[in-house]
């Protein structure tokens, strides 16, 4: 069953030129750890959680940030299905944010 349900966020006005292509980064994020995790390159994976988990706060995005750091450390621990769980909350995320800027 399809939903409709949107997340609305709210974004400092002065990042309105930015943030759209912040969060169309994280969109590209997702295929890059899903090719990070195919080659069990766990650097790769915990490099970019730790990137979300520095950026996502900063652009008004903490679910980003709390993903990431999730992320980071899954791949400590070479957790593969939390990471994959992980990726899947991120891209029901950007699929379902709007984005209103305050």
């Amino acid at each position: 069953m399809e939903t409709n349900t949107r997340l609305v966020v709210k974004v400092d006005q002065d990042l309105e030129d930015i943030a759209p292509g912040y969060l169309e980064n994280r969109r590209k994020d997702v295929g890059l750890l899903s090719t990070a995790l195919e080659q069990n390159d766990f650097n790769t994976v915990k490099m970019i959680g730790h990137r979300m988990k520095g950026s996502g706060a900063g652009y008004g995005f903490d679910f980003i940030s709390e993903t990431g750091s999730r992320i980071e450390q899954a791949a400590i621990a070479r957790n593969t299905p939390i990471i994959r769980d992980c990726m899947d909350q991120l891209t029901d995320y950007l699929d379902s944010i709007e984005v209103i800027y305050v």
